[in-house]
């Protein structure tokens, strides 16, 4: 292929290649012809032009296909228009003959075509450049279409709409003829040309001024034709065209022209007549119809009707939004009129009547929900208010009136209904859509939205009501403030009007309908109102039979408020469990004798009601069981079984009940049937097995002698069909945006589709996923499908003969009908059938014998072959689920084989599309069926019949059941994918564009190839990257088809290419091709754009979003608004504007997470465009009603910086790229701020410190950073906090918790000592003051709580009067509080107080917190800065008087908060109580929450319980346990004190506790509460919550009294360990580790003061004389034994040992042993793990203390093991010389340890001895493994030697062999060649010498002294070179001067004369001076200084070895001179600053 890209056709390759090689050539040079001619020269093209032009039209001439036809047009007009265009004339001549000649012959016609289109794309590109050649084209043209078949007159209609555009208003003289020919293809019998037509004549519309004035009525007449008889894409096209016209008509300006034809304006009205016309008559004239209608006769047929509905809405949608503000009033009477009384005919059946309202509605949602933002969508619900006003006076007038003409009046009301439940259906849309924003038109009183709406509950039309009722639910889901206030005023009302039966069934369902909208609203309703409407149910039911006028509307009515009130859910419908079932019980005869007796008591009328009130009670039983599975315990389930056969005895009889009382009872014995029905749907079958014979003989009756003659096939079969194959049939099966009313064309004309009248018991069910409203099926119908569904369940239980019989009666059945009945029960029984199977698979369960089989697959056999496409789809997979439930291959194989005789023998299009299907859905359940030549059998077959040109329907069946089985076949497949692959491109390259059905089957099958291929598409073989060519020719060829779904395709092909093969796909193609379609009037084609978009943006987001905008900037081709769009705000804004418009949920989610992954990957390069565009959108509505009502303080600060006019409207408006966006967008919006902030986060610090930004946007301006766009997140949060909708303010106040926490530490660089966002704190107060305001639902309110903690805790305002604005908030919420959960309003659930309350509570709790944690930080900084100077004391006083005073903030009102803690921290321990202790809770609940609502409050309490634990246990030790008196100065709370209130009021108390045991409660809840979590923290348990936890656990026991109980109360200190060692073996993270360690620490501490309590009060009460028999206390009494399990010392020990094995596993001994461990490989520690090894260190050096001698001994070793094992692993040579944190933590242990006393007590003593010398063998062996001396750390190991020595008693260390090798060590490592080794090993020598016990000392001295002098002696001629070596030659010289002053008389004289030569050998004479390096001249300062001192000192001495040496005494006089010289120096420098002269010449004179 790489060959066909050139500028000429390489001709030589083309001719070499066979006859389908050649096509696929030809079309990619083509292709790429068409990407080179825009960008090669004019020159180079001029040069080969004349050859080009000759190679282009010889093409012509070849029969070019389709594609390559329009690539050849395209590249002609587009080579005329760069080259020149001399040529161009013959050309247009050449294509006119082709056009002229005479052979008519298939094979020619596509040279025909070919020339056509040539024409067409040449006038479009050249235009008026061809001069008036146009005329006799356009002549010839026309001439050809008259004999012309369809797929001429298809490419004719769209040449000439070509022709139209390039030549513009210059073909004015063409425009009669060409209206001409296209009127006539308007309704051609061939849908494909209708559609070109209307895209023609939408073309001459621009210029024809005739189309829209003189003709404009049979344009329109013409247009209604056109939709008779259309389908749905002819649909959109003529609704474009028709729409188009009258808007252009409506609009247009007088012109010149127009004067000539006597041309008038056409006024609304008058254009609103016209398609008015078209809904209400249809396409037939006046005249015909009149003669019609006075028949009676005449039906508009439906698609003209939705055909005109389509158009209505593109008629608003051109002339937009403003003008439909502005004329809405006009627009709505007009719209509502089409279903009122004046036109009775529209609406003379039900049937119509639905049909018709379903249109208005769909006019209705599509332009005022799609096309007006919020604010004028509130001003349509006013006008729709006034409207059901005007409705409701003509009602009651009718209602009132009691003359004659009542009857009269009475079809007034009824027609009056109409308009009514369309007006109401709208109304409920709208407030549902506007959610929360609604709040201000609900409450206008002047409209009176809910008066409206209650009022017409009463309308005595029982559809209105229903619509009503409807209407009230959706604004109780928007507005859930309301869901309680409609419900008490709906039942106050039935209760009231209990008599008038239509407010009896109206205000039910308006209860109903308010119940099912609860489980809407996360608020809930209170927990009493269940009660309430079980009472006034059961009130209904039993007052049913008083009054027989009302007793069927009371009994309906009682079963729906219970049914309805089921969907509450188990916690409120166990309650009333009992009285449902007693009235279940009732309501059905007990024995069959009561049914007889029945039988023959009753009259039709009784029966109406017993039916009603049995369906009733069959309805809630369903409605509970699908509600309330957790009830249904064995027990409930044996109660609700006794009525059930008394229900299925009534069933058997009710026909024989109809027969007897006429035809009345009809509806209601059907809807029991189909309750009964669904009920046995839901229950389990065991439970009726029974009953299984009777049932199944009903329903075998119900699906073969149907009622109804209605064709059910479409509500039926789409569920029972694959998905996948649904899309054969047609658009109208799939997803469209006009699904509402395209689905009445879909059932058929016998039925319209569902309403909400023929089953009032959905008003409360969930709605589907696509509806707004509920939409039952008539009962007929529902009758049908339930018991399909039941069949299903009843045949997968019955046994297998009883199987055969059944299947046997259904096929009888089938054979016995005829005609169209035939099909129906055929229908009727395949879907039962098919359900059954469905079941039988799910179950695993088998079929059953042979015959059974046999029988089956008759029954399926004849709907395979059933002319109903929809029954052969869903028998094709009937045929594969019957394989897949007998699963024996040979079966199988067998279908397989009738399928290939079939298809072989059968020429009919019925059964070869039907068989080819069914080949296909094998494989979908049986994966590879297994052998190939099996596979190779079925591809071959469908081969040759999707080469079948003469029937459409077989080759895209035949197709799609190839995409299957490639699909399913997976490696299998790869010998056919070449061959499959050219046939693709053959077919593509072939068929007709017209055969939609065919191109959308290729697609599917390219799809299924790529899949097959998957990452093989990467590869760079020939073979690999042919197919990968094919592939992207494929998808080149379909993104040129002019149907949206096969384009649709197309992009999915190329989406799938991307994943495998990134590289090889044109990203900038696909993106432009991506974006021009982002807005395409078909649903499944923008689903596919952005779903591709979702994947590309994965990867390449930026290329994505740069291509875009670069497309839009360079197309010269006219561009969709959306782009236009793009320019200004890039592919990203054009996103968010889509999400705002459109409705289709999943296509919204994909948007939405395209949106995210880009955010993900750009926010941070490009973050001020991101924050502009989420700005943009928050901003837009902000004028709704907050511009910004605060801002002022900071606006003269911002203005400078911000463009002041941002938030004014006006200016706004203007070039505003969002206009009024939904609350959705807006919400969507401030999450994605949220998430930048994210983002931002993880790029780096410059977002979060402004002096960086600033310096690195100064060095680069393109650089950003979000500190900078500070304002405008402030700005936007605020936007949101304070908006109308609650969802928005929700996000407006997380982001600002986020933009609080985040930048509560940046510091303001120009006032330092202040934060940045210091100066935003009126616009957070202004944020979070409507939050707090009484109406404010609790959720808002909770969150504005948290928002207000976080920002008092954050430190930012440290000025008490400032904090006290958002103080003063926490003080109201809290006042609120203390009123009790009693106060609240009864407006939501109970449970939303509770969380109110506990927000107000942890918000409280965070505060405290923090204020004591600022305040201990400052101690300790003021116990640190008392040491240092002044000034820094001054800045503390200002830092402690801030955290002070958040201090006394919360003081004021702890007294309060302590209580409040302390009841919620109890109502936290009852509720974590298991369950089997639920009969102990109290019975009225606790403190906070209701005994009802316990579940739903218990998330509330799992939320908040760690910070209110946390700072209970900080106040109650600041407090230190004292008890204040309730009574003294403390607020008491005015709440009734329920028993679990805790030391509330002590009066109230029988028995007063004393403070002790009130104290010991205290401890002992926070204590449980803390074991009871940490014992087993759920694995999602917030890290927060755990360290909390801890955290009170430390508060709790850094005071005396609790560490008294904890220290007393071994047990209890053992069970705390084990549960910190089990929480740290589950969580990894070293904070929650380290908070565990200070616990442990802490509890050891207790212990230890526990112990030594015990010993002193032991020593006083016995006197110091019997010391001797002091018992032992501490653990290990005076065996030693430790208790695993009872024994603090061992569970401290586990625990120690758990945390350091974790962190140096070379200290376990099983796996030193193991190779997996190799000992000696040192593993650095990070700094965390350091942490917590220090820390277990601590620990393990103090358990000696709280054991008794004998248990110390025990543990010694383990504690020794592990502080030396850590030692050993740990001493590393770090970089820096410094001691890892290990080391010293270690070295410190063990100095505790050895000076322990016990190590000194006599009855450990010895032990201990032989312990210790054993630790120092182990030690001094450290360092003895061979070959790793390099890494391992000398002074460290030197330093634990040290310690030894130093803190041990003298007879570990003295011993003989040790001794000996300590010594040896400190040999060694004298005579290290590192200085700093050097240096440490002095420094340790050093203090050992000074041991003040001489056996230590004097061996040490002995031997290492004499090498000390002897190095030091050698440095004269070494002299030091650096820093380092001076140190240790100083270090050296201090240890010997040390040893002097500490040497006995005798020998002192020996060590100075020593001493002394070494020193003065330092000294340098005044010519070495001064060139000596830094470290010389130092050690000769160092020297004189020390000579200077041991002279006075040892003068004796010192004047001896002066006399006896006379080269020293010169030395050191020269020496002292020279420093006397260069004092007098320094001095003359200094001496205007004398004090800084040195002090030794006062001391150079004592020689």
């Amino acid at each position: 292929m790489e060959l066909a890209h050139s500028l000429l056709l390489n001709e030589e390759e083309y001719n070499q290649l066979g006859e389908y090689q050649k096509s696929e050539f030809i079309f990619e040079w083509l292709r790429f012809l068409e990407k080179l001619l825009p960008v090669t020269s004019r020159a180079d093209i001029r040069e080969n032009q004349k050859k080009l032009v000759e190679q282009l039209t010889s093409l012509l001439n070849n029969a070019p296909g389709p594609p390559t036809r329009r690539l050849v047009a395209k590249n002609l007009a587009v080579l005329y228009s760069t080259g020149d265009t001399f040529s161009v004339y013959q050309t247009i001549e050449k294509c006119n003959e082709l056009i002229r000649s005479k052979d008519d012959s298939p094979s020619y016609l596509p040279t025909k075509l070919a020339a056509v289109v040539c024409l067409g794309y040449l006038y479009k590109k050249l235009g008026r450049i061809l001069g008036n050649s146009f005329t006799d084209t356009v002549g010839n043209v026309l001439k050809a279409m008259k004999n012309a078949e369809s797929q001429g007159r298809y490419e004719i209609m769209l040449s000439l709409q070509n022709i139209l555009k390039g030549l513009g208003p210059a073909a004015i003289p063409c425009h009669r003829d060409i209206y001409k020919a296209a009127r006539s293809c308007l309704t051609d019998r061939s849908m494909a040309v209708r559609c070109a037509a209307a895209k023609c004549l939408l073309e001459l519309q621009n210029e024809a001024v005739f189309m829209w004035s003189t003709d404009l009525d049979s344009v329109v007449t013409l247009c209604f034709k056109s939709f008779e008889g259309s389908n749905y894409d002819v649909r959109l096209a003529v609704s474009k065209l028709l729409g188009t016209i009258l808007a252009r008509a409506l609009t247009s300006k007088q012109t010149p022209a127009s004067t000539k034809h006597n041309f008038r304006r056409i006024s609304l009205e008058e254009v609103m007549e016209l398609l008015g016309t078209g809904f209400l008559r249809g396409s037939s004239g006046f005249l015909r119809a009149s003669g019609d209608m006075l028949k009676g006769t005449s039906s508009v047929s439906r698609d003209v009707r939705v055909g005109v509905t389509q158009a209505y809405v593109v008629f608003a949608s051109t002339l937009g939004g403003q003008w439909l503000e502005r004329n809405f009033s006009a627009f709505l009477s007009h719209i509502l009129d089409l279903v009122s009384q004046s036109h009775p005919k529209a609406i003379q059946s039900q049937m119509d009547a639905i049909g018709c309202r379903r249109c208005v509605s769909f006019i209705l949602r599509a332009t005022v929900g799609g096309l007006l933002g919020e604010k004028a969508q509130i001003a349509a619900a006013k006008e729709i208010c006034q409207a059901i006003w005007k409705l409701k006076k003509v009602v009651d007038a009718a209602m009132s009136d009691s003359n004659l003409e009542t009857r009269i009046m009475t079809a007034d009301v009824t027609a009056s209904q109409h308009v009514l439940v369309c007006a109401l259906q709208e109304l409920g849309s709208l407030i549902h859509g506007l959610g929360t924003t609604a709040a201000p038109l609900l409450q206008d009183s002047s409209t009176g939205v809910l008066e409206a709406v209650i009022s017409v509950i009463l309308h005595p039309s029982i559809s209105v009501r229903l619509t009503a009722a409807w209407c009230l639910r959706c604004i109780a889901v928007a507005l859930p403030s309301y869901v309680s206030l409609l419900l008490d005023r709906s039942i106050e009302r039935l209760s009231a009007l209990k008599s008038s039966p239509e407010a009896v069934t109206g205000y039910s369902f308006a209860v109903a309908a308010l119940l099912g909208a609860v489980k809407h609203c996360p608020l809930g309703i209170p927990h009493g109102k269940g009660k309430v409407i079980m009472t006034v149910a059961e009130d209904l039911l039993c007052s049913a039979s008083q009054n027989s006028r009302i007793s069927v509307q009371r009994t309906q009515a009682g079963w729906l408020l219970i049914a309805a009130l089921m969907t509450l859910g188990p916690a409120v419908v166990q309650h009333h469990l009992p009285r449902m079932l007693l009235l279940w019980k009732c309501v059905f005869p007990s024995s069959p004798k009561d049914l007889e007796t029945e039988k023959t008591r009753g009259d039709s009328f009784t029966w109406q009601v017993t039916l009603e009130g049995r369906a009733g009670a069959l309805c809630a039983i369903k409605s509970f069981v699908s509600h309330c599975a957790g009830l249904l315990t064995d027990e409930v389930v044996q109660r609700l079984l006794p009525p059930l056969p008394g229900a299925v005895d009534l069933l058997t009889q009710l026909s024989s009940i109809c027969k007897s009382y006429g035809n009345s009872l009809k509806t209601s014995s059907t809807v029991y049937r189909h309750k009964l029905y669904e009920l046995l749907a839901v229950l389990p079958p065991k439970t009726y097995e029974g009953s299984f014979c009777a049932v199944l003989k009903e329903l075998v009756a119900d699906l073969t002698i149907p009622d109804s003659q209605i064709d059910a096939s479409t509500f039926l079969l789409p569920p029972l069909c694959h998905e996948d194959d649904l899309l054969l049939l047609g658009p109208l099966l799939q997803e469209t945006d006009h699904r509402f009313i395209e689905e009445q064309l879909l059932l058929g004309n016998s039925v319209a589709g569902g309403s909400l009248e023929y089953d009032p018991y959905s008003i409360y069910e969930k709605v589907a996923k696509r509806d707004s409203i509920p939409k039952p099926l008539p009962p007929v119908l529902s009758v049908v499908s339930a018991a399909t569904r039941l069949f299903g369940v009843i045949f997968s239980h019955i046994g297998e003969t009883h199987r055969l019989q059944v299947l046997e009666q259904l096929l009888n059945s089938i054979k016995q009908t005829k005609g169209s009945r035939q099909q129906i029960v055929q229908l009727n029984v395949v879907s039962a059938f098919s359900t059954s199977l469905k079941h039988l698979a799910n179950c695993k369960g088998s079929l059953g014998p042979e015959e059974v089989k046999r029988s089956a697959l008759t029954l399926v056999m004849g709907a395979l072959e059933s002319n109903n496409p929809l029954l052969r789809c869903a028998a094709a997979e009937c045929w594969a689920r019957l394989a897949q439930v007998v699963s024996d291959s040979a079966f199988t194989a067998g279908l397989a084989q009738v399928s290939f005789d079939k298809i072989k023998s059968a020429r009919d299009v019925v059964s070869r599309t039907g068989h080819s299907l069914a080949l296909g859905c094998l494989y979908r359940y049986l994966g590879g069926i297994g052998s190939t030549q099996h596979l190779n059998a079925c591809v071959g077959i469908l081969y040759t019949l999707s080469q079948d040109n003469t029937s459409p329907d077989v080759q895209a069946w035949a197709l799609h059941s190839l995409s299957l089985i490639v699909d399913l076949a997976g490696p299998l497949y790869h010998v056919h994918v070449e061959p499959t692959l050219s046939l693709i491109l053959i077919l593509l390259l072939t068929v007709p564009p017209t055969y939609t059905e065919v191109h959308q089957s290729l697609g599917r099958c390219l799809n299924a190839l790529i899949t097959t291929l998957g990452p093989e598409l990467q590869g760079s073989s020939a073979t690999v990257s042919a197919l990968r060519t094919s592939c992207l020719l494929g998808c080149a060829v379909m993104q040129d088809n002019p149907d949206c779904l096969v384009q649709a395709q197309a992009i999915s092909c190329l989406q799938q290419l991307h994943m495998f093969a990134p590289r090889h796909v044109n990203l900038s193609n696909l993106v432009s091709c991506l974006c021009v379609n982002l807005c395409s009037s078909y649903l499944l084609l923008r689903r596919a754009v952005v779903a591709c978009l979702r994947q590309l943006v994965q990867r390449e987001a930026a290329e994505v979003s740069e291509y875009a905008v670069a497309l839009v900037k360079e197309s010269r081709e006219d561009f969709t608004p959306v782009d236009i769009n793009i320019r200004e705000i890039g592919l990203e804004g054009a996103l968010l504007g889509l999400l705002d418009k459109e409705l289709d949920q999943r296509l919204c989610q994909d948007i939405k997470e395209t949106l995210s992954h880009m955010l993900t990957s750009m926010a941070v390069e490009k973050l001020s465009f991101w924050l502009k565009l989420c700005k943009d959108v928050l901003a837009a509505s902000a004028d709704f009603n907050t511009v910004a009502s605060v801002d002022t303080t900071q606006e003269e600060e911002t203005a400078k910086l911000d463009d002041a006019s941002i938030l004014t409207s006006e200016s706004y408006e203007r070039f505003h790229p969002f206009s009024n966006p939904r609350w959705s967008t807006r919400v969507f919006a401030a999450e994605c701020v949220c998430k930048i902030i994210n983002q931002c986060e993880n790029a780096g610090s410059a977002h979060f410190d402004i002096t960086l930004a600033q310096e690195r946007k100064q060095r680069d301006s393109r650089d950003d950073f979000l500190v900078l766009h500070l304002a405008d997140l402030i700005r936007m949060a605020f936007m949101a906090a304070t908006d109308h909708s609650d969802q928005l303010r929700l996000s407006g106040l997380q982001t600002l918790l986020i933009v609080v926490r985040k930048f509560a530490a940046v510091p303001e660089p120009e006032f330092p000592g202040h934060v940045i966002l210091e100066q935003y704190q009126a616009n957070v107060g202004a944020a979070l003051r409507p939050a707090f305001a009484p109406e404010t639902p609790p959720d808002v309110t909770a969150k504005a709580c948290q928002v207000c903690s976080a920002w008092i805790a954050s430190g930012v305002v440290s000025d008490l009067n400032d904090l006290r604005r958002v103080h003063q908030l926490l003080v109201s919420s809290l006042v609120k509080v203390q009123a009790g959960k009693e106060a609240q309003g009864q407006q939501y659930n109970e449970s939303t107080s509770t969380m109110e309350i506990l927000a107000v509570l942890k918000a409280w709790a965070e505060v405290y917190i923090v204020a004591v944690e600022k305040q201990k930080n400052q101690s300790d900084a003021h116990n640190h800065s008392l040491k240092t100077t002044k000034s820094a004391e001054e800045s503390y006083r200002d830092i402690t008087s801030s955290a002070g005073g958040l201090l006394d903030l919360v003081q004021a009102d702890l007294g309060t908060l302590s209580k409040l803690w302390l009841a919620a921290l109890q109502d936290f321990a009852l509720l974590i109580l298991p369950s089997e202790y639920a009969s102990q809770l109290p019975a009225e609940g606790g403190t906070f929450y209701t005994a009802e609502t316990i579940e739903n409050a218990r998330p509330h309490y799992y939320n908040s319980w760690a910070l209110i634990l946390y700072a209970t246990a900080l106040w109650l030790t600041t407090t230190g346990f004292i008890v204040v008196d309730p009574d003294e100065g403390v607020t008491n709370l005015s709440r009734p004190v329920t028993p679990t209130t805790m030391c509330q009021d002590s009066s109230t108390r029988p028995s007063v506790k004393s403070p002790e045991d009130v104290n010991t409660d205290r401890f002992h809840l926070i204590l449980g509460i803390s074991v009871e979590f940490l014992c087993s923290p759920r694995s999602d348990a917030a890290m927060e919550n755990i360290i909390a936890c801890l955290r009170a656990l430390q508060a709790l026991f850094d005071v005396p009294w609790p560490r008294s109980k904890i220290g007393g109360d071994q047990e209890l200190g053992v069970e705390l360990l084990n549960v910190l060692h089990r929480l740290i073996l589950t969580r990894e993270s070293p904070d929650i580790q380290l908070a565990a360690l200070e616990v442990v620490r802490l509890i050891l501490f207790a212990a230890q003061e526990h112990v030594k309590e015990k010993r002193r009060s032991a020593e006083v009460d016995d006197g110091a004389a019997e010391k001797e028999t002091l018992p032992e206390f501490g653990e290990g009494k005076d065996t030693g034994g430790l208790v695993p399990g009872k024994s603090l010392v061992f569970a401290t020990l586990e625990f120690c040992v758990c945390i350091l094995v974790r962190q140096l596993p070379q200290l376990n001994p099983k796996l030193t042993c193991s190779p997996a461990v190799q000992s000696g490989k040192h593993l650095l520690l990070s700094e965390d793990g350091s942490r917590l090894v220090s820390a277990a260190l601590v620990i393990l050096s103090d358990v000696p203390a709280i054991c008794s001698p004998e248990g110390s001994v025990s543990v010694l070793p383990t504690i020794l093991y592990l502080i030396i094992g850590v030692l050993r692993e740990t001493a590393v040579k770090l970089q820096d010389e410094q001691l890892p944190l290990t080391v010293a933590a270690s070295l410190q242990a063990l100095k505790g340890l050895l000076s322990s006393p016990m190590a000194r007590a006599e009855k450990s003593r010895t032990a201990w001895t032989d312990l210790l010398r054993s630790a120092l063998a182990t030690v001094l062996d450290c360092w003895d493994q061979d070959g790793l001396l390099q890494q391992r750390d000398e002074v460290s190991l030197l330093t634990a030697i040290t310690v030894f020595i130093l803190s041990s008693s003298p007879e570990v260390t003295t011993t003989e062999c040790l001794q000996k090798r300590c010594i040896e060590k400190f040999k060694i490592t004298l005579d290290s060649k590192d200085p700093f080794v050097q240096y440490k090993c002095y420094q340790l020598l050093h203090s050992i010498f000074q041991h003040p016990n001489k056996t230590v000392s004097y061996p040490y001295i002995h031997s290492l002294a004499p090498s000390i002098v002897r190095k030091l002696q050698e440095t004269e001629k070494a002299k030091p070179e650096n820093a380092a070596e001076l140190q240790v030659i100083q270090e050296g010289i201090k240890v010997l001067t040390a040893l002097t002053a500490t040497a006995e008389e005798e020998h002192r004289a020996h060590l100075v004369a020593c001493l002394l030569p070494i020193l003065i050998s330092f000294l340098l004479d005044e010519n070495a001076l001064g060139s000596a390096t830094n470290a010389t001249k130092n050690l000769h300062e160092f020297a004189l200084q020390n000579l200077m001192q041991i002279g006075p000192q040892y003068s004796s001495v010192f004047k001896k070895l002066m006399s006896s040496s006379p080269t020293m005494k010169a030395r050191l006089e020269s020496a002292v001179k020279g420093n006397q010289e260069s004092i007098k120096v320094k001095t003359a420098k200094h001496a205007k600053n004398p004090g800084k002269s040195s002090s030794i010449q006062l001391k150079t004179n004592f020689l």
